[in-house]
């Protein structure tokens, strides 16, 4: 439970430093962001928990085919708030856009018959 913890505790600290340098400097806290901590923590945890190799790779080529379909939300979320649509309205677009982007990867996925789940 106390490993657990530290995890949880070690991610949440980064997540709040991100956003801390943010509010200081946006080119700098896009560069933090911009950074696949998530891939790495996640990476990092299961070699510490002594994960297979191949699960660490699967793992790996996993995200980075993920990681196409996130990129039109950082296109279209800005397009949006500077054609001068409300905040709300441009994120729910662009996280919509998002998802339906991400089912389609995850078909397109399937039927290269790239493992799943």
């Amino acid at each position: 439970m106390l490993y657990l913890l530290l995890k949880t505790g070690i991610s949440a600290l980064i997540l709040v430093a991100v956003s801390e340098v943010a509010k200081r400097s946006s080119l700098f806290g896009a560069l933090i962001a911009s950074l696949p901590l998530t891939s790495l923590l996640a990476i990092l945890w299961m070699r510490w928990e002594k994960a297979e190799t191949k699960a660490i790779a699967d793992l790996s080529q996993s995200i980075f085919y993920l990681v196409l379909p996130s990129l039109a939300f950082f296109l279209l979320f800005p397009f949006l708030l500077n054609r001068g649509m409300q905040f709300w309205l441009s994120l729910g677009i662009a996280v919509a856009v998002t998802v339906a982007l991400y089912l389609l990867m995850l078909i397109l996925l399937h039927a290269c018959s790239h493992p799943i789940g």
